[in-house]
């Protein structure tokens, strides 16, 4: 019976139990798409992260895709991070890992200051109009911005009052199931400068625990009303997570560090 590698990582977080888990498979060679599919269903995971060597070595170092339980995604932070984790962990000579992606060009993790550096495309947003977001979310006073055309994910960002409004959001997730953007809830912080949280039951995660791709868009929203190109953030989900996010032109650079918690073998039949 064929055998491949799966390693569970807690991305954005130094310890087990906290932040993101992610699966992370080494591959060979690309298997078929429902059975990528079938095995992110079985991990039940937010993402399985696929990865095996590039091609060429012109532009990246390793190929990579992911899963959600429902969906293959354009673009992925937290599982990014957690390949990077692996690859840089078990390869003490390498200081980066760049990964080719289908939708989102070319991503890289980093070593620095003890964990790691992500670096993204970020996701630039404009006001817009959406009652059937809010009344889904439950937040009718919130602001909406939608990301512009040709950005890696479908996204919204929902700014709110306070904190307190963010972490008492409480959506009608079958409602906002057929709005198939990635909704986040955000205000300024307490104890980080950004808070936030993440719904995508859209696709098949009703609240992320820590969303990479989220804080692509967050960076330079946030950047731009706290003025200056670095801050401190909070996902506040019932795991958590914290981020740095650093704006460097059109890039949203996260730092973070992750925890391996689980080794083993899936048998594909």
């Amino acid at each position: 019976m064929p055998t491949l590698r799966l390693v569970q990582i807690d991305a954005f977080s130094k310890t087990a139990f906290g932040g993101n888990p992610a699966a992370v498979m080494p591959l060979e060679n690309w298997l078929e798409d429902d059975v990528l599919q079938a095995i992110a269903v079985e991990n039940n995971l937010s993402e399985t992260a696929y990865y095996l060597p590039a091609t060429d070595d012109r532009d990246a170092d390793f190929e990579l895709r992911w899963f959600t339980p429902g969906a293959e995604v354009a673009m992925c932070g937290h599982a990014t991070l957690a390949t990077g984790h692996l690859l840089l962990s078990e390869n003490p000579d390498m200081d980066a890992a760049r990964f080719r992606t289908r939708k989102a060009g070319v991503l890289e993790v980093r070593r620095s200051d003890g964990g790691y550096e992500l670096d993204l495309p970020i996701t630039p947003v404009e006001p817009a109009e959406r009652r059937d977001l809010l009344d889904a979310l439950g937040t009718p006073d919130g602001e909406v911005f939608l990301s512009v055309a040709d950005s890696a994910e479908d996204t919204a960002i929902i700014r709110l009052s306070d904190e307190a409004a963010v972490r008492g959001c409480s959506p009608d997730f079958k409602a906002l199931a057929d709005i198939h953007l990635m909704a986040i809830v955000t205000a300024e912080g307490s104890d980080t400068d950004v808070v936030s949280r993440v719904f995508v039951p859209a696709w098949g995660i009703d609240e992320d625990p820590v969303t990479g791709s989220a804080h692509a868009a967050l960076t330079p929203f946030w950047a731009e009303r706290l003025s200056r190109d670095s801050f401190t953030a909070f996902q506040a989900s019932a795991r958590g997570g914290h981020l740095g996010c650093r704006l460097d032109g059109n890039r949203a650079v996260l730092s973070g560090h992750c925890a391996t918690v689980i080794e083993g073998e899936f048998f594909l039949p």
